[in-house]
């Protein structure tokens, strides 16, 4: 379902709450020309890493690329485009595409390189940078737990980025460590509600 030259968001933080069986696959795919929007690019042999290792994104939008060289050595060599936020701003933006607002106004990078061609507005007398939201053509997202009909659960940190990007993208594609029946879950511990999931893999398949 991940054709050449869309724009994929992937959950999770250096692997942690990724779908990384999905991406396992992905990087064997040949799927090519991607525009990531990632926490950050993890390792050259584990999570989205694998992807940058194998040359199959053109660009990343992303917080921190410190553990992946691959990452890196691309940028240096101009193979790969990146675009750095700091990574708040980065889940802030990501929640506005998924809310259908225009943006997030945030003091972080005034008066920094993040802030250059970004326009400035001022609100009582305070400079913000607008930062603008973020959408994608797919998410492919992690849960520790989904029932069948789409709604998902985060044990501890493996919420890293997944609840936002589950809003934020034409497709998702969740893949969850346990599947079980509708109802089994309460309705209070649904954190992404089945109707922001359109597909579902169970991570042992």
């Amino acid at each position: 379902m991940v054709k050449d030259g869309m724009t994929v968001m992937i959950g999770g933080f250096l692997a942690n709450g990724s779908p990384n069986a999905i991406v396992d696959a992905l990087a064997k795919s040949g799927v090519k020309d991607l525009t990531l929007i990632v926490n950050d690019t993890a390792y050259p042999d584990r999570g989205c890493g694998q992807l940058i290792a194998n040359k199959q994104v053109k660009k990343v939008i992303v917080s921190h690329i410190g553990t992946n060289p691959c990452t890196s050595e691309q940028m240096n060599s101009g193979e790969l485009e990146i675009e750095f936020c700091p990574q708040g701003t980065l889940a802030e933006r990501i929640r506005s595409g998924g809310a259908g607002l225009g943006g997030v106004l945030t003091p972080t990078g005034i008066g920094t390189l993040v802030a250059e061609g970004k326009q400035v507005v001022q609100v009582d007398g305070k400079d913000y940078l607008l930062e603008k939201p973020l959408h994608a053509d797919m998410a492919l997202i992690g849960a520790s737990v989904g029932d069948r009909s789409g709604n998902l659960v985060y044990k501890g940190t493996t919420q890293n980025f997944n609840p936002l990007m589950a809003t934020a993208a034409d497709v998702v594609i969740a893949e969850v460590q346990e599947l079980v029946e509708t109802g089994a879950i309460a309705p209070e511990a649904v954190r992404t509600p089945g109707m922001f999931v359109d597909y579902m893999v169970e991570a042992s398949c």
